[in-house]
C-alpha cells in the first residue's frame, strides 16, 4: 500500500531545495533552504538564518539546520533572489538588532501598562493579547 501525502503537503515537494522565508506562529522569521517535508508539513531548513526586523533595520542570526513543526508555520514563500536585498532596509550587527528589539519590546510593555492603568481607573479589565499595538 502506497502512502500518499495530502494535497496541501504534496505541493511543498515542489519547494524542495529552494530558498524559503517562513513566518512562525511566535512571530519569528526564518530564511533557509527547504531540505525535507513530511505528511504533517514538518519542515527541515538548511543554512537557516533568523531575521529580526526593527523599523528599517534588520539583523540575521545564523541558526544552521532548523526543524519546524508544521503547525507552527503561519506563512511560507520562496525568496526571489533578484529582490532579496532591499535598499530600504539597513543591515546591522546581531548585537545592534537585539538591542533595538529589546528596546522596542520595552516600549510596547510600557504602553500596555499605561493602557491597563487607564482602563482600570475607568473600571474596565485589560487583556493584553487582545490589544493591537497599531492602535497607539
Amino acid at each position: 500500500m502506497d502512502f500518499q501525502f495530502p494535497v496541501r503537503t504534496a505541493s511543498l515537494l515542489y519547494e524542495l531545495d529552494k530558498k524559503l522565508m517562513v513566518l512562525l506562529r511566535d512571530g519569528r522569521t526564518l530564511i533557509g533552504y527547504l531540505r525535507s517535508v513530511d505528511q504533517f508539513a514538518n519542515l527541515v531548513l538548511h543554512k537557516t538564518i533568523e531575521r529580526i526586523h526593527v523599523g528599517n533595520q534588520y539583523g540575521d542570526i545564523p541558526r544552521g539546520i532548523f526543524i519546524i513543526r508544521g503547525e507552527n508555520v503561519v506563512l511560507m514563500g520562496e525568496v526571489d533572489k533578484e529582490k532579496e536585498h532591499c535598499p530600504q532596509l539597513q543591515q546591522v550587527s546581531v548585537e545592534d538588532i537585539l538591542n533595538a528589539q529589546r528596546k522596542e519590546q520595552e516600549v510596547k510593555q510600557e504602553r500596555s501598562r499605561m493602557l491597563a492603568k487607564r482602563l482600570k481607573e475607568r473600571g474596565l479589565s485589560f487583556v493584553p493579547d487582545l490589544i493591537n499595538d497599531d492602535l497607539f
